[in-house]
């Protein structure tokens, strides 16, 4: 290589849902980085595109994978949890790689079988809407929202502020740091349960017999029960001890 020559660095997002492309959005300018966005349809394609949500676009991320300084991980748990293990060897020696799922410890024990020098931080922006999909992803969705990362004893200092430096980039209102462990605990109650309560009261035959009775308390109470089944049995099965 020329000396002088500069070369960008590359952030690989791997799936480009409602926080992955939110995320992608985001990041981009971001220091010296790339934001390469990786989708799995030609419609999700089709709309990264006409909606710039990212700097550059693939249908393949396991060829991006060795020259990705950070890997972003923003599939359903087990979507995030096959890639690691299909792909642990393809991972650039030295990356940083960091996941957007709403359970911690299983994650972060499939995330075992990456090899030594590949730097695994467990995160979960806590943002989101009662709708999904990269037609509801916008730039700003994690502005003043809480940003938990669950690092393990391997975690670097240097990965862990670049972490911080990406967080305050997206504009979010700060840094969590927690164990995956007290993490899945208290995402249980503030979350989970949330959505189960919600679920519980959506799934009533009064429901619909109610409209013009229901204020402000109801809609709040029910705003989340629209959730994804698949991906939320998932988030439930897995945090089933908490």
């Amino acid at each position: 290589m020329n000396a002088g020559v500069f070369v960008m660095k590359k952030i690989l997002v791997v799936g480009l849902g409602l926080i992955g492309a939110s995320l992608s959005m985001a990041l981009q300018g971001f220091e010296d980085f790339e934001v390469v966005g990786a989708v799995r349809s030609q419609a999700t394609y089709d709309k990264a595109v006409a909606r710039r949500a990212a700097d550059r676009l693939t249908f393949n991320p396991a060829a991006e994978l060795p020259g990705a300084d950070v890997v972003v991980l923003c599939q359903d748990p087990a979507g995030i949890i096959g890639f690691l293990r299909e792909h642990r060897d393809r991972f650039k020696p030295g990356c940083l790689v960091w996941d957007v799922c709403g359970v911690k410890t299983a994650v972060a024990q499939a995330a075992e079988c990456l090899p030594q020098g590949v730097d695994f931080i467990g995160c979960h922006p806590m943002a989101g809407k009662e709708v999904s999909g990269i037609d509801n992803a916008e730039g700003t969705l994690f502005r003043n929202t809480h940003f938990i990362v669950t690092p393990g004893p391997q975690a670097t200092g240097e990965h862990l502020d670049l972490l911080r430096r990406m967080a305050d980039w997206c504009k979010f209102g700060d840094v969590i740091e927690t164990t995956p462990e007290r993490h899945d605990e208290m995402i249980a109650y503030t979350s989970q349960l949330m959505h189960v309560i919600a679920v519980s009261v959506c799934d009533n035959d009064e429901l619909f017999s109610c409209m013009g009775f229901e204020g402000g308390s109801f809609r709040d109470c029910t705003r989340v029960a629209a959730l994804d089944p698949a991906m939320w049995t998932q988030l439930f099965t897995l945090n089933a001890p908490a």
